[in-house]
């Protein structure tokens, strides 16, 4: 069983990142953005940018953002919705996606795998990890919700769903990111999933809308290609972290 370990003050790292010397993590509310950083106007669809085609001023709408320039670090932004960090087998190539439930309907896990492997040329040994979002425990979805889902997901959706009352269920949004990646090509041993709990029961570590509603902050999220050296291998990766003092 892999265990997240603590990177940077107030981000949560995943060790299927790690191994691949990429620097990347997973947002708490003490977690500020790396210098640098592209990321763009979020508006639950399923469009993907590439990192240098992004305006810092005026972002591109956008809920994925691919790079393979170690300069140019990607991230998403979330408060509730699932956070997604997908990397290339060498590393030299990450996306970051957003994916709340319009998302996920769309289709934005399968098109920022497909724009990784775009330009890293193959799926083969690419690593998944979907960081914290709400848990079941709170998310509870109506049919205009559902219907949609459905229609994406089929019956994987009832694995991710449990009636609640009539005509509602309460939802796991990051179980159907997994079924997402996992159809894209990522091999199911290759998907990771960091400790999450649920974004709107954690008010210490978390942020989120359901639970704060217009006052909720955002917790941000982000990973960097990794430098390569030589004839395209992979160049000295980041001081490894010690898994065995893992927790927040």
């Amino acid at each position: 069983m892999t265990r997240e370990t603590e990177a940077a003050p107030g981000f949560i790292t995943h060790p299927l990142l790690a191994e691949l010397g990429i620097d990347h993590g997973f947002g708490t509310r003490s977690a500020q953005a790396p210098e640098n950083l592209r990321r763009p106007h979020q508006v639950h669809g399923s469009a993907v940018v590439q990192a240098g085609a992004i305006d810092p001023s005026a972002p591109q709408d956008a809920d994925a953002v691919v790079s393979d320039d170690p300069a140019l670090p990607v991230g998403v932004i979330t408060a509730d919705c699932v956070p997604i960090l997908v990397a290339s087998a060498s590393g030299a190539v990450v996306v970051a996606i957003h994916a709340g439930w319009r998302g996920l309907a769309q289709g934005v896990v399968a098109a920022g795998v497909r724009a990784l492997i775009g330009l890293a040329g193959s799926r083969d040994g690419s690593v998944g990890v979907i960081g914290p979002s709400i848990g079941r425990c709170c998310y509870e979805v109506d049919a205009p919700v559902m219907d949609p889902l459905r229609e994406r997901f089929g019956s994987a959706l009832s694995e991710a769903a449990v009636l609640s009352r009539p005509g509602h269920h309460r939802l796991d949004l990051g179980q159907l990111v997994k079924v997402d990646l996992v159809r894209s090509g990522i091999a199911r041993e290759r998907v990771g999933l960091v400790d999450r709990g649920c974004t709107a029961c954690d008010p210490e570590r978390f942020h989120s809308y359901r639970r704060d509603g217009a006052l909720a902050g955002r917790l941000i999220h982000y990973a960097r290609p990794r430098a390569l050296s030589g004839a395209g291998e992979p160049g000295p990766g980041p001081l490894r972290l010690d898994s065995s003092g893992a927790g927040f």
